[in-house]
């Protein structure tokens, strides 16, 4: 079976330009001791924008891999994808991250609800998961509540999941996730619970499952909510996963995926002390960061770089609507904040990047900036030769940036300290 490594970390690439500088960090972290793999991730939804298509991915990680003799793991994530976007992605991908957010809420018929709560007598009652103080007190209503919401969702990504095994020739020929992060309401440990039993039914083999956690997950910045309930509450996944993989036919590495994970600074040590403490994998994504650190490059460096930086940002300022709704629920934009398309155009690249960068306690930060830039990555595809013109022109600058900031701001800390 294709198993993934303890630690794996998603990286995303929106122009193709970066899988090198983005590698660099990993072998910065290997030369300390402790190896993550990196996942090249993109969803169908930025090929689409972007006009790229999922082949790029693969050949840019494995010219990267190849260039700098990385002997460590690697993986290219289909990223989000489901029954009508996967086929794109069979031939080049060897992650598949199933997502399953929209049949959340969906009920099945009755009748699949009680033939699930009949099957699974060991979900009701005191249920004691080691690691929890508390057992949980799940009664019948209790389960078919959580079957209705999640049932399902369950079966749509057995669905996909059997359709990758089929198209892949088994299910040892790839890595499934199953991502539930993109919806409204956290999944609580205890409906987790019952989720995996679901999933197990359906005979989905996930080897990392993303649920959504309590708390705000905004896209390029920190994290928002109250840090001792996300440390609880991560720490309770963790035992309810090792007792799922106990009680169900799942697999044995099975761990928990954080998406929108770049930038959770705060986050960062409560998860690196859970980690220490129960030996647990981590599979953590990211995203967009690279193409802001691009940006922050081509800032940088000043002339025509900082021209089409400021040029970007005014046209992200007219279009602000239709480049935010696809992400409205993970982004918190306060446009009262935004500076002024003039205003940009008169900062030196250092102003441009100091505002840009995310570095805890830098007083120029601007979190809105950085938010409307996140989402602002099909301009620069509009822009076409131009951008990737002046991004290898930079090449030395914008591939510092990449790698400082994985390496410097991510990896770092996470599993470093």
């Amino acid at each position: 079976m294709l198993t993934l490594e303890r630690f794996s970390f998603g990286v995303g690439d929106r122009f193709g330009q970066q899988a090198r500088a983005q590698l660099q960090a990993f072998i910065r972290l290997a030369e300390q001791g402790v190896e993550v793999v990196p996942v090249w991730n993109k969803s169908n939804r930025e090929h689409t924008f972007i006009g790229s298509e999922p082949q790029s991915v693969r050949d840019a990680a494995q010219t990267a891999v190849t260039a700098l003799g990385w002997q460590g793991g690697w993986h290219v994530d289909a990223d989000h994808i489901r029954l009508a976007t996967v086929g794109r992605f069979l031939p080049c991908s060897d992650f598949f991250t199933i997502d399953v957010a929209d049949s959340i809420g969906h009920a099945p018929a009755p009748s699949v609800v009680e033939d699930f709560v009949g099957r699974h007598p060991e979900l009701i009652g005191e249920v004691a998961i080691p690691g929890i103080v508390s057992p949980f007190e799940i009664s019948p209503a209790e389960v078919a509540r959580v079957a209705r919401k999640y049932l399902l969702a369950a079966a749509d990504a057995g669905e996909i999941y059997r359709h990758i095994v089929t198209k892949k020739g088994g299910p040892d020929k790839f890595i499934a996730e199953v991502s539930m992060d993109e919806t409204d309401a956290p999944q609580t440990p205890p409906e987790l619970l019952i989720i995996l039993a679901a999933l197990a039914d359906q005979g989905v083999r996930a080897q990392t499952i993303a649920p959504k956690f309590t708390g705000r997950f905004n896209k390029g910045v920190d994290y928002q909510g109250d840090v001792a309930q996300f440390e609880h509450e991560f720490n309770a996944d963790l035992a309810v996963i090792a007792y799922a993989v106990n009680r169900y036919p799942l697999p044995k590495n099975l761990k928990l995926s954080v998406h929108s994970g770049s930038d959770k600074f705060s986050l960062y040590p409560a998860i690196r002390r859970a980690l220490r403490r129960t030996g647990a994998g981590l599979h953590l994504k990211t995203a967009g960061t690279t193409w802001l650190e691009e940006m922050i490059g081509l800032a940088e460096a000043g002339g025509e770089g900082l021209a089409l930086a400021q040029e970007l940002y005014a046209q992200a300022l007219d279009h602000v609507e239709e480049l935010c709704a696809p992400y409205a629920s993970v982004i918190d934009i306060d446009r009262a904040a935004l500076p002024s398309a003039a205003t940009v155009a008169h900062w030196t690249g250092r102003q441009y990047a100091d505002a840009l960068r995310h570095v805890p306690g830098q007083l120029a930060f601007n979190p809105n900036f950085r938010q409307l830039l996140h989402v602002a990555f099909k301009l620069a595809a509009k822009a076409g030769p131009r951008y990737l013109e002046l991004v290898s022109r930079n090449e030395a600058v914008v591939a510092r940036n990449v790698t400082e900031n994985i390496y410097e701001r991510h990896l770092r800390p996470l599993f470093l300290g």
